[in-house]
C-alpha cells in the first residue's frame, strides 16, 4: 500500500573516505551519456552524469575481518571505487561495523533471504545495501520499513535480477529469462520502492549471455531514468569472462548506457578491477594510465616479440605513472609506433632502437633491450612522480601471464 513519500535524508558522510576516481571522465567521446538520476554510494556519485565507477566484491569470509580488510585494501590499490561484501550469516553481519569503519572505500552489504541483515547493515553504516526483493522473505511486509530505514540513514539501495533468480511466474510467462522477462521483473521491483516514495536505488539486470544482457539493458534504459549497474553474471574464467564483459560493456557504454560496472570473473577480485579500469580507459571514460603497446607475433618479426613484451610488462608491473611503452618487433610498423609512444623500441637485425618522445636516443644489442627499456621507464616515471603527474589511485599494467609449452 502506498505511503507518504519519504523526505530525502540530508546526512553528511562522517568519515574521510579516500576520494577515488578523481582522474575519471564523465562524458564518453563516442556517445552522449544516457540521462539518469543520481544516487550516492557514500561519497561516490552514481548516475546523473557522474563518472562511471568500478566495483568488485570480496571473496573472503566477511566475518574474517582482517582478511576482508586486506582484500579491500588490495582492491582499492587496484583502482576500485566501491566494494561489496557478502552477508549470508549473523557473524558476517556482526563484522560490518568494523569493516565499514576501516575500509578506505564505500562498502555495500550484499544480502539475500534475511531482511534482518538489511537493517543491521544500515545500522553498521554501510554506504548502500544490495537487496533482491524476489528472495527476501515477506518483502511486501518489510519493504516499506527497509526503504524508511535507508532514507533515515541517507543511503542508497541496489535492486535487480539475475537470469538465475528470475521469478517463476515471469519465467513461465515469457518462456525463460528473456530480456522482456528480466525487465518486467526489474520494473516490478522498482515499483515496490517507488510506490512508497523511495527513489535512491540503482538497478541491475544481469545475464550470462552477452547478446541477451545487452538487449536487456537497452530495453530497461528506455523505460526510465534509474542509474544502471552493468554486469555479465557468471561470465566465467578470467580469459573468457574478460572477453564477454568487454563486449557487453563496450556495446552499452558506446551507447551512453551504464553508470557503474562490475566485471564478474572466476578469478581474484583484483583482476576484476584491473579489467574494469582498463576497459573504461580504452573507452575514453577514464584518463589513460600506464599502457603497453606491443605488436603481434608475425613472420616479419626479427625478435621474439612475445617473450620481449612479457619481460617488459612483468618488469614494469609496479609502475603507475601514465606512460605509454611500445614494444615493437619489426621495421614495418615498429619505428612509427615507437615514435608515438612516450618510450619505445623498434627491434630488428639483432638490435633495438630506443625512442623517447619520438626521438631515437640510443641503439642497443638485442640482449640489452629489456634492461634498457626498464631503466628508461623508471626514469620517466620518477620524473612524472616528481612533477605531480601521477594520480593517487593510478594503477600498473594488466599483466596476463602466458604459459609456454614445457613450463
Amino acid at each position: 500500500m502506498p505511503n507518504e513519500p519519504f523526505a530525502p535524508a540530508e546526512q553528511p558522510v562522517d568519515k574521510p573516505f579516500r576520494k577515488t576516481g578523481e582522474a575519471a571522465i564523465s562524458e564518453s567521446p563516442l556517445h552522449p551519456r544516457r540521462e539518469s538520476r543520481r544516487i550516492m554510494v557514500g561519497p561516490v556519485p552514481v548516475g546523473g552524469g557522474a563518472p562511471v565507477s568500478v566495483q568488485s566484491m570480496t571473496n573472503t569470509l566477511t566475518a574474517n575481518v582482517p582478511a576482508t580488510l586486506q582484500q579491500i585494501a588490495e582492491l582499492t590499490a587496484a583502482g576500485c571505487d566501491i566494494v561489496r561484501v557478502a552477508v549470508p550469516s549473523q557473524d558476517d553481519a556482526d563484522a560490518l561495523p568494523e569493516i565499514v569503519r576501516k575500509s578506505p572505500i564505500p562498502v555495500i552489504a550484499d544480502i539475500h533471504f534475511q531482511s534482518k541483515y538489511v537493517f543491521q547493515a544500515i545500522d553498521a553504516g554501510c554506504a548502500a545495501v544490495r537487496v533482491n526483493p524476489g528472495n527476501i522473505r515477506k518483502f511486501d511486509e518489510v519493504g516499506p520499513s527497509i526503504c524508511q530505514a535507508a532514507t533515515d540513514a541517507g543511503i542508497s539501495l541496489r535492486i535487480g535480477v539475475n537470469a538465475g533468480s528470475l521469478d517463476k511466474d515471469l519465467y513461465a510467462k515469457y518462456g525463460g529469462p528473456t530480456p522482456e522477462a528480466l525487465v518486467a521483473s526489474a520494473l516490478k521491483e522498482a515499483r515496490m520502492f517507488e510506490d512508497v516514495g523511495f527513489h535512491d536505488f540503482k538497478i541491475s539486470v544481469k545475464h550470462h549471455d552477452v547478446i541477451t544482457m545487452v538487449e536487456t539493458y537497452r530495453l530497461l534504459a528506455s523505460k526510465g531514468d534509474w542509474p544502471l549497474h552493468l554486469g555479465v553474471t557468471e561470465a566465467g574464467p578470467a580469459w573468457q569472462g574478460t572477453i564477454k564483459s568487454c563486449l557487453a560493456f563496450g556495446a552499452l557504454l558506446a551507447e551512453g548506457i551504464g553508470d557503474t560496472i562490475r566485471v564478474s570473473l572466476s578469478a581474484p577480485p583484483v583482476e576484476e578491477v584491473k579489467v574494469g579500469c582498463k576497459l573504461l580507459e580504452y573507452m575514453g571514460l577514464r584518463q589513460r594510465k600506464f599502457d603497453i603497446i606491443s605488436c603481434p607475433s608475425c613472420g616479419r618479426a626479427q625478435v621474439d616479440v612475445i617473450q620481449l613484451a612479457e619481460a617488459v610488462t612483468a618488469g614494469l608491473k609496479d609502475v603507475t605513472a601514465p606512460i605509454r611503452v611500445a614494444v615493437m618487433g619489426c621495421i614495418v610498423n615498429g619505428p612509427g609506433e615507437a615514435r608515438e609512444a612516450d618510450l619505445g623500441v623498434a627491434s630488428g637485425n639483432g638490435k633495438g632502437q630506443i625512442f623517447i618522445k619520438g626521438k631515437v636516443i640510443q641503439t642497443v644489442p638485442e640482449d640489452q633491450i629489456v634492461e634498457t627499456l626498464l631503466s628508461k621507464a623508471q626514469e620517466i616515471a620518477a620524473q612524472m612522480e616528481a612533477d605531480g603527474q601521477v594520480p593517487v589511485n593510478a594503477t600498473g599494467p594488466v599483466v596476463v601471464p602466458i604459459q609456454h609449452p614445457g613450463h
